[in-house]
């Protein structure tokens, strides 16, 4: 054998060690990844508060699964389908990737699900409220935590009606996630004997929202349908109340956050009506966690903030019970398992994927009625899991067919 035979042979001999000992180490540790809007318009619902959530979550559970030590990744996806896909794929490929966090961004998590399903890997799509990540676009390994558009139009445009909100304009976020949400919300208008009087689709990300709202206000409607979320929400209600618009018509949250109404404050945001799947002051358990997560973060947790604890303890119970990280073996014990935790007593991961549990409306409260920061809502009525979300038999999830 020559000399550069020998230098090949060695570096093959390297390479497979290395590859080896590479294979060894992604076999003996779980790796979480979180693929989420970091710094965006939707960076306060989740964002650098998930991260610290799922931290939570994994320290609580001890570090490890199985003598695996649990290692979570994160990325900023940008509010772009593509890169969250990309780096879904990636780190399935390269880094071991068992199971990812889908962060806000309904567009983002549908093409996140494909790879999910391509991956065989378990896919928590949390921020995102598209009711089709459990619909059309569902997947064996995709669970939809926290809530969806449907559960959000059948509890916010419900109440709205029934104090004689008959009319509606929507101003709607112009991808997916805004679709949804307005054609749920208007279902359960329509539905009612009430009626659309039209809409506007605006791009995400939009800093003067003037004329849209003047849209509004010129239809006539009594009911002004926000159907956005993050910066976009807050932007487009505070517009709306620069305007005057809200002395006319009244401003329907289709889907708010508590951190959108600490931004707003309680003097713009007061009487709002706003459904929700978690509360930080709901319960001796919400509360709990609610001041470790003040201690870590300096503000109350959001709905998503909770999902993402809840979903990572969910998803490592799992692994638990099955005894291992394959896929297939793992979701079978995430539809056997009964979520009761901070987020919930009461859930379950419904055969569409769809993790079903009680909803809240809520009102924000006067600045006279709040009694401490972060003390903005008041419960109004609590929805059991298949009123809100709707019963599996109505589910339009090809799996189901099967």
């Amino acid at each position: 054998m020559n000399r550069r035979s020998k230098l090949y042979a060695i570096a093959l001999v390297a390479c497979a060690s290395m590859s080896a000992s590479a294979a060894y180490a992604e076999a003996n540790k779980v790796v979480i990844g979180d693929i989420d809007d970091m710094s965006g318009v939707y960076a306060d619902i989740i964002g650098p508060g998930g991260v610290e959530a799922a931290r939570m979550a994994i320290a609580d559970f001890g570090g490890s699964v199985l003598g695996k030590k649990i290692e979570l990744l994160v990325t900023d996806h940008q509010n772009k389908p593509d890169l969250g896909a990309e780096k879904f794929r990636e780190w399935a490929d390269r880094d071991g990737l068992t199971m990812v966090l889908g962060g806000s961004n309904t567009g983002v998590n549908i093409a996140m699900a494909t790879i999910a399903k391509e991956k065989k890997t378990p896919f928590f799509a949390i921020g995102a409220a598209g009711a089709s990540l459990t619909g059309k676009d569902c997947t064996p390994y995709t669970v939809h935590y926290a809530y969806d558009t449907t559960a959000l139009g059948n509890g916010t445009a419900t109440t709205i009606l029934k104090q004689g909100g008959k009319t509606w304009f929507f101003v709607t976020a112009d991808y997916a996630f805004g679709t949804q949400l307005q054609d749920a919300a208007a279902n359960v208008v329509t539905a009612s004997g009430g009626k659309i009087l039209g809409s506007v689709r605006v791009p995400l990300a939009t800093s003067d929202f003037s004329s849209f709202v003047l849209q509004a206000q010129n239809s006539g409607a009594q009911v002004l349908g926000l159907a956005n979320a993050g910066d976009d929400f807050t932007n487009s209600l505070k517009t709306a109340n620069q305007f005057g618009v809200t002395r006319k018509m009244k401003p329907a949250a289709l889907l708010a956050f508590i951190t959108d109404i600490h931004s707003l404050g309680l003097e713009t945001a007061q009487g709002l009506y706003l459904t929700t799947g978690w509360y930080w002051d709901l319960n001796d358990k919400t509360r709990a966690f609610a001041k470790r997560f003040f201690e870590k973060t300096k503000r109350e947790p959001t709905m998503t903030q909770a999902a993402y604890y809840s979903a990572t303890l969910t998803y490592l119970n799992a692994v638990k019970a099955a005894k291992t990280t394959d896929a297939d073996k793992v979701m079978a014990e995430l539809h056997k398992a009964k979520i009761d935790d901070m987020f919930t007593s009461n859930g379950r991961i419904r055969a569409d994927g769809l993790m079903e549990h009680e909803m809240y409306i809520m009102q924000v409260k006067t600045p006279s009625e709040s009694k401490q920061p972060w003390d903005y809502y008041r419960l109004v009525e609590t929805m059991p899991g298949d009123q809100a979300f709707g019963k599996l038999s109505d589910s339009k999830c090809p799996l189901l067919k099967d």
